[in-house]
Parts: C-alpha cells; sequence; structure tokens
C-alpha cells in the first residue's frame, strides 16, 4: 500500500467540509463545545461502525452500489436540507437539543454519502488489496476512525473559536452555513447529471 496516498486521501476528505462538519461546526458556534461534542461522539462510532461493514462485506457493497446509491442521494439530500432548515433556524439560548446530538450525528453518516463513498472507496481501494489478515484490516479500521474524529473534532474547535468572533453576526453565519449544506445537498443529489 502506498503510505502517502492513503493518508492524503484520508486526511483530505475527512478534513475538508462536508455535511457532517459543517453541522459539527454550526452547533459548536450557536450551541458550544460541549453539545458539538456529542455530535462528534455519534458520528465517530457511525464512522467505525461503517468503516466496518465495508471492511467486512466490501465486495458485496461493491455490486449493490448503484442499486443503492439513488436511495442514498435521495435520503441523504432530503436529510441534508433538513439540517440546513435547522441551522438557518438556530439560534443562541435556543432548543440545543434539535441540531446537533449524539443521535443526528449517528443517523447523519448513514446518510451522508461523502462518509458513505469514503469508507467504500478507501477500504476497498488501499486496505483490502494490501492486506488480507483481519487484525491488520481491523488496525486500518481504528486508523481511520481515528483520523475521522480528530477532522470532527478540528471542526468543533474552529466552531468554538469563531463562536466569539461570529456571535454579533449569528443570523448571517447560520444563514451562510445553511447556504453550504444547500450545496452539499445540490451537489449529491445528481439533480445536474438530470439538467
Amino acid at each position: 500500500m502506498n503510505l502517502a496516498a492513503f493518508l492524503a486521501y484520508s486526511l483530505v476528505v475527512t478534513f475538508t467540509p462536508g455535511p457532517s462538519n459543517i453541522v459539527i461546526f454550526s452547533t459548536a458556534q450557536n450551541y458550544g463545545y460541549k453539545k458539538a461534542l456529542e455530535f462528534v461522539a455519534g458520528a465517530s462510532i457511525a464512522f467505525g461502525i461503517m468503516l466496518s461493514l465495508s471492511a467486512a462485506l466490501n465486495s458485496y457493497l461493491f455490486t449493490i452500489m448503484p442499486e443503492v446509491q439513488t436511495v442514498m442521494q435521495i435520503v441523504g439530500t432530503g436529510y441534508i436540507l433538513y439540517l440546513a432548515w435547522k441551522i438557518l433556524k438556530m439560534d443562541d439560548g435556543g432548543n440545543a437539543d434539535s441540531c446537533g446530538g449524539f443521535i443526528t450525528g449517528f443517523t447523519m453518516q448513514f446518510v451522508n454519502p461523502k462518509a458513505v463513498l469514503f469508507t467504500l472507496t478507501v477500504i476497498g481501494s488501499f486496505v483490502i488489496p494490501a492486506f488480507s489478515d483481519p487484525l491488520d484490516i481491523a488496525l486500518y479500521v481504528a486508523i481511520l476512525t481515528f483520523i475521522g474524529t480528530c477532522a470532527y473534532s478540528s471542526w468543533v474547535v474552529l466552531g468554538t473559536l469563531f463562536r466569539r468572533y461570529l456571535r454579533p453576526y449569528q443570523k448571517q453565519a447560520n444563514f451562510i452555513l445553511a447556504l453550504t449544506m444547500v450545496y452539499c445537498a445540490w451537489s449529491i443529489s445528481g439533480i445536474e447529471k438530470l439538467i
């Protein structure tokens, strides 16, 4: 396995903005780091489960992916648009359970096409071709889960740091974050291919 390519791919995909990272940032910015860490815990556990499933069922998952992809796009797009609405409606001092908790983080991973496609491709392209021993594969699943948790945690830190600076512009910041989520929904929806 090309370790440099594996690490570069893993770091770029997990640390770059995506639906989960945007919700983490928004939750930390609106409700503080404790609430965002609940989301990170749920997202990290789900991420580890998805990586484990990908490792265990890799060849089967790739064969059924075309049939599941359309359903995933529809469900993922709808869920991300719902979260965009929740971000838009967030206000400091509002209901902290409405967005960004453990269950949201856990659930979102399974309908987040970025996370699903990453878990399938990283395991199928880098780990399975290089290793056949289950312990080696489990080690890489643990490494990838750790990288994902670090990426999510970095968005908590970023949201917490920006909280102080964005507080006077809370509505505008939420609007921009909601628009970013709408863009994420658009990009995964597959609509642009139909146009």
